[in-house]
């Protein structure tokens, strides 16, 4: 359940985390482990594990995070070039399960990632 990982834990505030941005649907904070010098996750409040898990009802909050990734990286001073990034289950790299974006900054970012 993705209440029980560790970003449920840091949206009931058992767990600290560098909060720089929250709202009624999400929260979004630097990364304890960042791969560019702006890194900032964005989780919804909701519990959705994978995004492949998220429903119709859904698109509404899924338009949401994205606006707000903009939104985020604008107000970090990366709003002209970034990098959102979802892995969808352990095969593409994702450990949380519990939705959320990457949001990549600060130097230059290759294509294909890998």
């Amino acid at each position: 359940m993705s209440e029980d990982t560790i970003f449920g834990k840091i949206l009931r505030g058992d767990v600290p985390a560098n909060i720089v941005y929250e709202d009624d649907h999400c929260m979004a904070f630097k990364d304890m482990f960042p791969a560019a010098p702006m890194h900032i996750l964005l989780i919804p409040r909701k519990p959705i594990a994978r995004l492949c898990d998220a429903e119709s009802d859904d698109q509404s909050l899924l338009g949401h995070l994205m606006l707000t990734a903009s939104k985020v990286a604008d107000a970090q001073g990366f709003g002209d070039a970034y990098r959102l990034v979802v892995n969808n289950g352990e095969g593409a790299g994702q450990s949380v399960f519990h939705l959320h974006l990457h949001i990549i900054g600060g130097r230059s970012l290759s294509w294909p990632p890998g």
